[in-house]
């Protein structure tokens, strides 16, 4: 069972205040923001994080994950090699509502380095109100979770 109203939320060392942001954002928009941090401003490996947070939502423990780093690249690369998780890293609103209408996402990357604080809020609205389409993008996605093995 999926917990429909938690969002984890990760990042390495450079978004942290912009991942901090982001769970006040939704946590006014009614979700429950699981930050998972870091929290601490010293370096530190955005794979981890990535995977930390990819883990919550594999395991259903929460419905979606927000993942950021200096690109949203690698955080979301790291991600994507946990088993279940569909995480697009997004600069856009389009792409953000089309990663969840179109690719069933479940996760959800952004740069700090790319967008400014109000873009990404609107990202991440754009990727919450969006709802998967099913039908023939059903087909697809059943396509990318069979390369999963």
């Amino acid at each position: 069972m999926i917990a429909s109203n938690r969002i984890v939320l990760s990042s390495d060392h450079a978004a942290i205040q912009l991942r901090q942001a982001i769970a006040t954002h939704i946590a006014e928009r009614g979700w429950v923001a699981v930050d998972i941090g870091p929290t601490a401003p010293e370096s530190t490996h955005y794979p981890k994080h990535g995977e930390a947070a990819a883990r919550l939502v594999a395991s259903g423990d929460c419905r979606f994950g927000i993942i950021l780093c200096g690109t949203g690249q690698g955080i979301m690369m790291a991600a994507n090699k946990v088993k279940g998780i569909r995480c697009g890293v997004c600069a856009d609103t389009f792409s953000a509502r089309m990663i969840r209408e179109h690719n069933d996402a479940n996760m959800l990357s952004i740069g700090v380095r790319v967008v400014g604080e109000g873009l990404a809020f609107d990202i991440v609205d754009a990727f919450l109100t969006a709802r998967f389409e099913g039908g023939r993008h059903a087909t697809r996605v059943e396509m990318i979770e069979a390369l999963e093995g």
